[in-house]
C-alpha cells in the first residue's frame, strides 16, 4: 500500500505523500498514530522525523493517542461553545465515564475536541452513543430534525426564489 500511495507524487517529492502516509499509519494503528509509526513514515518519504511530526500535529484529523472505536469529537469554538457545545460534551462524558481523551473501558468510545460539528443536542448525543453502541450508524449530517440539510432550524428565510439578474444593456450599441 505505502508503493502504491508514493506512484501518485513525482520520486523528487515523496515528502508530498506525508499526508496519506500517516492516515495509512494510523489505520493500520487502530486509529491512532505513535511515535514509531511517525518515524516510519519520515523514513519512507526521507524527511527527518521532526517534519511528520509538524503535520501530525497540525491536523485534528491524527489522533497521537489510543482512541475508542468510536472517537466522539465536539466543537470547541465560540460558536459552537455559545449553541451548547459544552453541555454536548459534559453529556457525553457524563454518561461515558470517562473524562476528555480517555477511552471507555469497554474501548468503544473516546471523547475528543475538534473545531465545528453538526447540530447536537445533549439528549440527542446520549442517543448516537446508545446506537453505536448497538452497531447502529447514525444518518449523515445534521442531528436536528428542524434542519434541511446544511439550512437555518425552520428553513431558509431569503433567496426563497432566483434572484433577478443585473439589467443588461446592449454593448454593441456603444
Amino acid at each position: 500500500m505505502v508503493k502504491e500511495i508514493l506512484t501518485h507524487y513525482p520520486s523528487n517529492y515523496k515528502q508530498s505523500a506525508v499526508i496519506p502516509l500517516l492516515d495509512l499509519a494510523q489505520q493500520q494503528h487502530g486509529g491512532w498514530l505513535p511515535v514509531s509509526a511517525m518515524n516510519a513514515v519520515a523514513k519512507v518519504i526521507e524527511v527527518a522525523p521532526i517534519r511528520v511530526y509538524e503535520v501530525a500535529t497540525f491536523y485534528s484529523m491524527f489522533n497521537r493517542a489510543k482512541v475508542g472505536k468510536y472517537h466522539l469529537l465536539v466543537c470547541g469554538t465560540t460558536p459552537c461553545m455559545i449553541h451548547g457545545s459544552r453541555e454536548i460534551e459534559e453529556a457525553l462524558l457524563k454518561h461515558l465515564r470517562v473524562k476528555r481523551n480517555e477511552v471507555t473501558k469497554d474501548g468503544l468510545f473516546s471523547v475528543g475536541e475538534m473545531e465545528c460539528m453538526e447540530d447536537v443536542t445533549p439528549k440527542r448525543v446520549v442517543e448516537i452513543v446508545e446506537n453505536l453502541r448497538r452497531g447502529e450508524n447514525p444518518p449523515p449530517g445534521t442531528q436536528n430534525p428542524l434542519r434541511i440539510k446544511g439550512g437555518p432550524e425552520g428553513g431558509n428565510t431569503t433567496l426563497l426564489s432566483d434572484p433577478k439578474p443585473p439589467p443588461c444593456r446592449v454593448l454593441d450599441a456603444c
